[in-house]
Parts: C-alpha cells; sequence; structure tokens
C-alpha cells in the first residue's frame, strides 16, 4: 500500500528498476461520487511486485511514479475507462496493450477480464467489489486484495493474446487500435445532458421539459459541489414526477414521495426555486420536444427520408457483417457504427476507391480497417433504391 510521499519513492524506484510490460488498473467510486477521479491506482512489474497507490492520500501528487513510468508499456483491460482518470494524475502510457480489445480482435465472444483469465490461463479470479464506494477510508482488506488481484495476472493475459493475435495475422491489426486508444482525445461533452434522464421519453410538453431541464440542472450544481452521484442527490424517478405534478409550493412538493424524506425536506428551497423558475420561462425559452441531433438521423427513418441512402446502408452493412463473419471480428470493431451511418447518409461526392478511403480515415478509420472495408464500402455508396 503507498500512501505517503516515501512509500511512493519506494514504489517508484521498485517499478523503474524491474523490466516489461506494467499491468496497471484503477478504482473508481462510480455511483457514489461525481467525480470519475481514481481513488485507487494498482501497479505491477515484474522483479516489483504489486503497489496498491492510494493517490487521495498523496493529494494526487505522484510525480516519482510519473517518472518511473515514463515511456514503458502499460497493459490495461478495456483502457479507455481507466485512461481519463490516470492522466488525471499525469499518469500516460508510452505504448499501450489493452487485453480486452485484445480479446475482441481475437474472436472470444466474451471478453471481461476474469473470463479470459479463466478461458486462457485457467485460474479464475476473485469477485466481489468491482462497484464499491472506493473513496471510502480506510479500504478494508479483502478490498485491497480484489484490487491486487486486477493485475495480478494482466501481463501473462497480454503475452497469450499477443501469440494468439499473432496466430490469426491480427497482431499489427490490434497495435494499431491500441495506439488510438492511447492517443485518443477526451469525449467531448453531451449535448444536453439533461435529456439522458431515465423516463424523458415520456413528456413531449414543452413546459415539463422545462422543468425536468431545470431540476437536473439544480441538481447537478449539487451533485458537483459536494462530489456525490448525482443519483443519490435526487433520484431520476423524483425529478420526473416533480415536472409531471409540478407543485405551487414546498408544502405540495413535500407531499411526493421521494422529498418526504429529512435530506429532502433540507432541500426542498433548491428544488422549488429550479421549478419556478421553469415555470416563469417565457415560450421562446422552453426546450424543443426533440433535441439537437448530431449527424444522421435515426436509420429507421431513412427509407422515408432518402430512400437511397437507406439502401446504401443496408449493402453496407450487409458485406460488413459477412467480411467481419470471415475475419472473426465483431462488426463494431471493424468499422464503427457511427462512422458507417454517417458515411452512408453522406457520401463523398464522387464515389470512388479514393474518395472512399479519404472519408473513412477522416472519419477515424485505421489503415488496416480501410484495406479490409474499401472494396466493399465502395460498392454499398453506390447502391440505390429499386424503382417503384
Amino acid at each position: 500500500m503507498v500512501a505517503d510521499p516515501a512509500a511512493l519513492r519506494r514504489a517508484a524506484d521498485a517499478l523503474a528498476g524491474a523490466k516489461g510490460p506494467v499491468a496497471v488498473d484503477t478504482e473508481r467510486a462510480s455511483g457514489y461520487r461525481y467525480s470519475q477521479r481514481a481513488y485507487l491506482v494498482q501497479l505491477r512489474r515484474e522483479g516489483a511486485g504489486t503497489w496498491l497507490v492510494d493517490p487521495i492520500a498523496l493529494g494526487g501528487r505522484l510525480d516519482p511514479l510519473v517518472q518511473a513510468l515514463d515511456g514503458t508499456e502499460w497493459v490495461l483491460h478495456a483502457a479507455s475507462q481507466d485512461l481519463p482518470c490516470l492522466a488525471e494524475l499525469g499518469l500516460r502510457p508510452g505504448v499501450l496493450f489493452d487485453t480486452e480489445l485484445a480479446g475482441r480482435l481475437a474472436g472470444f465472444e466474451r471478453v471481461a477480464l476474469g473470463t479470459l483469465v479463466e478461458r486462457l490461463l485457467g485460474y479464475r479470479l476473485e469477485k466481489g467489489h468491482g462497484a464499491a464506494d472506493w473513496s471510502r477510508r480506510p479500504l478494508p482488506a479483502d478490498w485491497l486484495t480484489y484490487a491486487a488481484l486486477d493485475v495480478e495476472l494482466l501481463v501473462q493475459l497480454r503475452d497469450v493474446l499477443e501469440a494468439e493475435l499473432e496466430r490469426q495475422g491480427k497482431l499489427a491489426w490490434a497495435l494499431e487500435e491500441f495506439e488510438a486508444v492511447r492517443t485518443a482525445p477526451l469525449p467531448r461533452p453531451r449535448t444536453d445532458p439533461w435529456r439522458r434522464t431515465s423516463g424523458i421519453h415520456r413528456v413531449r410538453n414543452q413546459r415539463q421539459l422545462a422543468l425536468v431541464r431545470a431540476l437536473w440542472e439544480a441538481r447537478d450544481a449539487v451533485a458537483r459541489e459536494r462530489d456525490i452521484a448525482p443519483g443519490r442527490v435526487l433520484p431520476d424517478s423524483a425529478l420526473m414526477e416533480a415536472a409531471a405534478r409540478n407543485p405551487a409550493s414546498e408544502p405540495e412538493l413535500l407531499a411526493l414521495p421521494v422529498f418526504r424524506g429529512r435530506a429532502q425536506r433540507r432541500m426542498s428551497g433548491v428544488w422549488m426555486n429550479a421549478l419556478r423558475k421553469a415555470a416563469a420561462l417565457p415560450k421562446s425559452e422552453l426546450p424543443e420536444p426533440a433535441g439537437q441531433h448530431e449527424g444522421p438521423p435515426p436509420p429507421n427513418r431513412w427509407a422515408d427520408k432518402d430512400p437511397d441512402a437507406a439502401a446504401r446502408l443496408a449493402a453496407a452493412r450487409t458485406a460488413l457483417t459477412a467480411i467481419a463473419e470471415a475475419n472473426t471480428l465483431p462488426v463494431e470493431n471493424l468499422l464503427l457504427p457511427d462512422l458507417v451511418r454517417r458515411t452512408c447518409w453522406q457520401p463523398p461526392a464522387d464515389v470512388s476507391p479514393e474518395s472512399v478511403a479519404t472519408a473513412l480515415r477522416d472519419g477515424g478509420a485505421r489503415s488496416w480497417q480501410i484495406e479490409l472495408t474499401l472494396e466493399a464500402m465502395t460498392k454499398a455508396l453506390a447502391a440505390t433504391a429499386p424503382q417503384a
């Protein structure tokens, strides 16, 4: 366990003096905290053993570790989940091997860490604390054992998967994918995140949408300030009920089931203030029933809006499914579904192999993906709807 500067220096020295890839994992407190910060960082390297680093106790200052790991190969499982919170601590891999992504590319149907370890290495990993509140201090001993086991066999798993990818002729593909994950920018903030409130699909009234938005934004501000998961401040179901009932006073609000509790009584002024502001909005400031949609419409509307685009998408999906099956790949790893939809909805003006390759590359496709799919996508983008 690493929870003070002296222990951090010992860990950094041990890891820097060892050899081979570094197995890395993190534990967050999703569902408990607003932030997605790492509350524990697990590291293991051959010759150095396993180190469990507490970034909270260290105030997020991990400079010796950053220097010790600079330029090393990291092995993570589902790396895109962990890299953002590691980057917050200044920790970034020089080279990446993602065992979950490797498993997908190798054609394994189930790629959870425990499943792959059991199938390929013959060990069954301890389970039970993945969804725990890792912001808790002190961390129980059995939680720490669980955390250490997540990196215990990662390097061995990496080696077996690398050999399997090499055998299948897919290792070069995997290396391109790992690099894309390693260098990917942080995801952009969602447009109108309040529209993801559970149950909002049942709301069509613009005034009620404004009430949901106001309550969601008030809850988000409280959750951010207190670093509490929004659902623990106020569940989505309570937001939806308050918006549907639109209580005119605090007593009416407190009569609603979720708002009767002591915590919500203390917060009743916050929720009523949000409701009153939304109720007073002029019609011009009410949210539209349908949010702003980036990119093409849902595919089930294509046949009506643009029959030729629907024909292109159908042809592309059929061809890509066949290619994925022939290469024992998930079709979504062959080409991202969103890229396929965008390209079929708005193909290059001149459908040629060169222009299609450019469109795919600009959309983020890797070289191996373009090589496998270019001919099929070029043919699909020339498809037209049958004449009535």
